[in-house]
């Protein structure tokens, strides 16, 4: 039975067969797959390839001597691909040598476009491939879960803390973000907002009537803001805001009532005419880390009930209430 190069090229597809000079006259496909653009038979067998083990093969009556030996040899030219390899003289001083990449396949499958069908059915390297193609697809599969899981613990915190009416924080919201506040001993102040006459509306022309007042409310409040700042609805028709590092009462008092009247615009709602005010409390608070917040929001609530004490549309400033000088003061 005759061996035909055919045949060679299926059964061992990374064979090169040189001869006594070290010219390599003939190649497996998939070791000029991963030699190109270099052509194998324009070279020497040791221009191409370093021996490692054993020590000492300078040449190629080295390598024939070492043939009962396994060999480890590596590229010279980039990536530097580390083989092993058993070289079969052919009686005429070269020989065969056969080349496999042992336990460097995952390395070389990084740097070279390797497939199943570069190797043959029986070579350990289809198996690695399939591991190491199982183990990436399993891999990219606990990636893309975990960030699914992420993203949804994500999404429902913020659904934890959001107003689901007005897409605004909720009191829990409120709430974490004053702790913050109060922790990094940022001045702050709060603003809390009560609407007036919201009942009238809500009672005598329905509750989407009233929803209407409140998405509207919410989206004056949002444009009212700087950023950085926060704002909240605490439930029915209460707001709060959250300025850090606030300008100075005469400052934010001014900016209350502008916000006053941009809430008393007349809201059209299925061809009514809505008309809602609003009355606002004022209190500063923070300034040093871990002070109250609580007593600052209670400050403000109790501003509040004076304001609409006076007769609604106000805005008021909780007595006693020192103003701390802020950065943007001081610049």
């Amino acid at each position: 039975m005759t061996l035909t190069p055919e045949m060679l090229d299926a059964l061992r597809p990374m064979h090169l067969w040189f001869d006594r000079d070290g010219a390599i006259r003939r190649s497996g496909p998939t070791l000029r797959k991963l030699l190109a653009p270099r052509d194998p038979q324009e070279h020497q067998l040791l221009e191409l390839f370093e021996p490692l083990r054993p020590r000492g093969i300078g040449s190629v009556a080295d390598l024939i001597r070492h043939s009962s030996r396994g060999l480890r040899l590596r590229l010279r030219h980039r990536p530097g691909t580390i083989f092993v390899g058993h070289a079969v003289p052919d009686g005429a001083g070269g020989g065969v040598l056969d080349l496999s990449f042992g336990i460097s396949v995952a390395e070389a499958l990084r740097h070279h476009t390797l497939t199943g069908a570069d190797f043959p059915p029986t070579d350990q390297t289809v198996e690695l491939l399939f591991l190491i193609e199982s183990k990436s697809a399993a891999m990219e599969s606990a990636i893309r879960l975990n960030n699914r899981f992420q993203s949804a613990r994500l999404a429902a915190e913020a659904r934890a803390k959001t107003d689901p009416l007005t897409n605004l924080l909720n009191r829990r919201g409120a709430e974490e973000e004053l702790d913050r506040l109060s922790a990094t001993g940022v001045p702050f102040a709060v603003i809390q907002i009560d609407l007036d006459r919201f009942k009238l509306v809500n009672d005598g022309e329905g509750h989407a009537a009233g929803d209407r007042v409140l998405r509207i409310v919410a989206g004056h409040l949002g444009r009212c803001t700087r950023l950085g700042d926060t704002a909240a609805r605490l439930g029915g028709d209460e707001f709060l805001l959250i300025l850090p590092d606030p300008p100075g009462p005469d400052e934010l008092i001014a900016a209350g009532k502008r916000l006053i009247r941009q809430i008393e615009t007349p809201i059209q709602f299925r061809g009514t005419s809505l008309s809602v005010s609003a009355s606002l409390g004022i209190a500063y608070g923070g300034g040093v880390p871990g002070a109250e917040s609580r007593s600052v929001v209670d400050a403000a609530d109790a501003a509040l009930y004076a304001a609409k004490g006076d007769g609604r549309a106000r805005v008021a400033l909780a007595p006693g209430n020192a103003f701390i000088g802020t950065k943007r003061d001081a610049s």
